[in-house]
C-alpha cells in the first residue's frame, strides 16, 4: 500500500515541486495539499495521511504553532520542509523540538533549481517517517538540566554521533550530564547554517557550555563541540592538549560531517581514554568508526531500538560488534557517568 502524504505549504510553486518529487516514486501517493494550517487540519481529519510535509511560514497560523497542536491532538509523522537561512534553521530546530521527526532543507534560491538535489533526501525521509510511531506530546514541556558534579576527568573524551532524531536525543543526553563532564565532540548530520543555532539552543538548556566547533578549539572538561555543517571534524593532539581540526574533503559514509571520520580519529588519538556513543539515525555512518574505537580500548554505548526515532546507525554498529552496552536514551547519561 502506498504511503499517503499531505503537503502543507503556502507557496503554490513549492507545493507543485514537492508533489512532482513525491509522485515520481510509486511507493508514495500525495493525497492532498493545503496552503494553510486550517485547511491542513481539515484534510488530516478527512484523509488520514501517513506523513505530513510541512512548511514553517504560513498565513493565519505559523507552522510551529500548528505542529504543536497537531502533536498534542492527533500525532502524525511530520517532515519540515524549510529554508536553509539562519532564521529558517532556528525555526526548523524548534519544530524538531516540538515533535517533527525530520527536515528537508529548501534550496537557497529557486526551488526548481534544487529539485533534483532535494529528491533523494525527501523520498528517503518520507519512507522512514511513515514507519515511525509518534506519540502525543504535551503543549508545554519543561525539563531541568543535571546539576550534579564529577571528579576531575581531564584525560577523558566523549565522542557522540547522531542523525535522524538526533537533535532531541542529544538534548536529552546532554541535559543529563553535569557541568564538569569530560570534553565532548559531536557530529550531528546537519547542513551549514543549522549547527550554530542548534548549539545555541542546547547551550541555553544544558549545564555544560555547548558551541559550534572552530578550527583549533581545545577539548576541555565542561565544553561540548559540535562539528559545523558541511565540514568534517577530527581530534588531534599536541602534547597533553587535545583539540579539533575542521576541514573539507569528500563525503564519508555519505555525509560531511561524518561520524566515521570523527570516531576514526578518536580511536587513533585518544584510544582507551575515550567513550563513544552512537545515537538514533538513518544509515550506517559511525558504525565502523565506533568499532575502531572499541578495538582501541574505548568504552562504547549504542542507543537501543525502542528509544530510537530510526534504529539505523546504532543497529549497524551493534551488528558489527562495535557496541559494548546498548541502553535506552534515558539511561545513556547515567551509563556514561558510571563508566567515568
Amino acid at each position: 500500500m502506498a504511503i499517503k502524504v499531505l503537503i502543507v505549504d503556502d507557496s503554490a510553486t513549492a507545493r507543485a515541486v514537492l508533489r512532482d518529487i513525491l509522485e515520481s516514486d510509486p511507493a508514495i501517493e500525495v493525497v492532498g495539499v493545503a496552503y494553510d494550517a486550517y485547511i491542513a487540519r481539515d484534510k488530516i481529519l478527512e484523509l488520514r495521511p501517513d506523513v505530513v510535509c510541512l512548511d514553517v511560514e504560513m498565513p493565519r497560523m505559523d507552522g510551529i504553532t500548528f505542529l504543536k497542536r497537531l502533536m498534542h491532538y492527533m500525532p502524525v509523522p511530520v517532515i519540515m520542509v524549510s529554508s536553509l537561512t539562519q532564521n529558517g534553521a532556528k525555526t526548523t530546530l524548534e519544530a524538531l523540538e516540538s515533535g517533527a521527526v525530520d527536515f528537508v532543507p529548501k534550496p537557497h534560491s529557486n526551488i526548481y533549481d534544487g529539485k533534483s538535489e532535494m529528491r533523494d533526501e525527501l523520498l528517503a525521509k518520507v519512507k522512514i517517517a511513515a514507519k515511525i510511531k509518534v506519540h502525543k506530546r504535551e503543549l508545554e514541556n519543561t525539563r531541568q538540566a543535571n546539576t550534579t558534579s564529577l571528579a576531575e576527568t581531564t584525560n577523558k573524551i566523549l565522542a557522540i554521533g547522531a542523525s535522524t532524531g538526533g537533535t532531541e536525543a542529544l538534548k536529552d543526553l546532554l541535559m543529563g550530564l553535569p557541568r564538569n563532564a569530560p570534553g565532548i565532540v559531536i557530529v550531528q548530520h546537519m547542513p551549514a547554517n543549522f549547527t550554530g543555532p542548534f548549539a545555541e539552543r542546547l547551550n541555553s538548556v544544558c549545564a555544560m557550555e555547548i558551541r559550534e566547533a572552530r578550527n583549533g578549539d581545545s577539548i576541555t572538561p565542561g565544553v561540548a563541540l559540535i562539528a559545523p555543517g558541511d565540514y568534517h571534524m577530527v581530534v588531534r593532539r599536541s602534547g597533553s592538549r587535545y583539540y579539533v581540526e575542521i576541514g573539507t574533503g569528500d563525503k564519508v559514509s555519505g555525509h560531511r560531517p561524518s561520524v566515521d571520520v570523527l570516531f576514526g580519529s578518536v580511536s587513533k588519538i585518544v584510544g582507551a581514554n575515550a567513550i563513544g556513543v552512537i545515537l538514533t539515525g538513518m544509515g550506517g555512518d559511525g558504525a565502523r568508526g565506533l568499532l575502531a574505537m572499541r578495538n582501541a580500548g574505548a568504552r562504547t554505548i549504542g542507543q537501543d531500538e525502542a528509544s530510537c526515532v530510526v534504529y539505523g546507525m546504532p543497529k549497524v554498529a551493534y551488528d558489527l560488534g562495535a557496541v559494548e552496552k546498548q541502553l535506552s536514551l534515558k539511561e545513556i547519561a547515567n551509563g556514561i557517568l558510571k563508566l567515568l
